[in-house]
């Protein structure tokens, strides 16, 4: 049986047989039996490849990593858990931000606590220009998921819509930035993610409760854990949903 979560993740990932043998220390041929008899790296050649295509290793091959080691490197992924969003200690935002040198990705409604932050969108704008790719999705403003959302929230008629919209004038210096992309989503969010390369705060989402209200939890990605993965998974599928953001 072929190994397709490893075939997939190879090529989004950009390599081939070839190239990913190179990476790993193995030969062409080793990999393509990887991939076409479903053989099982040794744990040291699993380690390099999650690495490498920047997936877990539970996910590449469910089977090869022991339960146990599945809980506890879920557990271990798990940093820290706050009662409350806006429990998350300011510096560790800031500290997330500077030190992103890869990829930043933002899933939320209107997010207006990030644009709120002074220099946020100058440090945003910043690290595009030094190569970060940067995401963010915001809730299209006049969807019936914005809207409901406005509702449960007991915000009021229009209110999340128009504060997405009041928000997104933060964001103008970063139209015509290269590297930078907005969207509109139209899906239930059920939780805000903020992801900084191998980092992420995630902010659970309550019915009735306010996103600052509601709980978050830090998260360190780890070659052999699949929560960071789970959040990541789920951020990029609501993106390829999502539409060009139109101002």
């Amino acid at each position: 049986m072929a190994n397709e979560r490893l075939r997939d993740a190879l090529m989004h990932a950009g390599h081939s047989t070839a190239t990913a043998a190179d990476q790993v220390g193995v030969d062409a041929k080793t990999v393509e039996r990887w991939l076409t008899q479903d053989r099982v790296p040794y744990p040291r050649h699993r380690g390099a490849l999650a690495a490498l295509v920047d997936r877990s290793e539970s996910y590449l091959w469910p089977d090869a990593v022991p339960a146990q080691r599945q809980k506890k490197a879920a557990t271990s992924e798990i940093v820290e858990t706050f009662p409350h969003r806006s429990d998350v200690p300011l510096h560790l935002w800031d500290d997330l931000l500077q030190r992103s040198s890869e990829r930043i990705d933002v899933l939320v409604h209107a997010g207006q606590f990030l644009h709120e932050r002074a220099g946020f969108i100058s440090t945003v704008k910043a690290k595009a220009e030094s190569g970060v790719d940067v995401r963010i999705a915001f809730g299209a403003p006049e969807s019936t998921a914005t809207e409901l959302r406005s509702t449960e929230e007991k915000l009021g008629p229009g209110v999340l819509g128009a504060r997405i919209r009041y928000g997104l004038a933060s964001y103008r210096p970063l139209l015509h930035t290269a590297g930078v992309e907005f969207r509109f989503h139209e899906t239930t969010l059920y939780n805000s993610i903020f992801r900084f390369d191998d980092e992420m705060i995630v902010n659970m989402h309550v019915f009735g409760v306010p996103g600052p209200h509601a709980p978050a939890m830090h998260l360190r990605k780890l070659a052999a854990g699949d929560v960071f993965d789970t959040y990541e998974r789920s951020f990029v599928d609501v993106w390829e949903l999502s539409k060009p953001a139109e101002w």
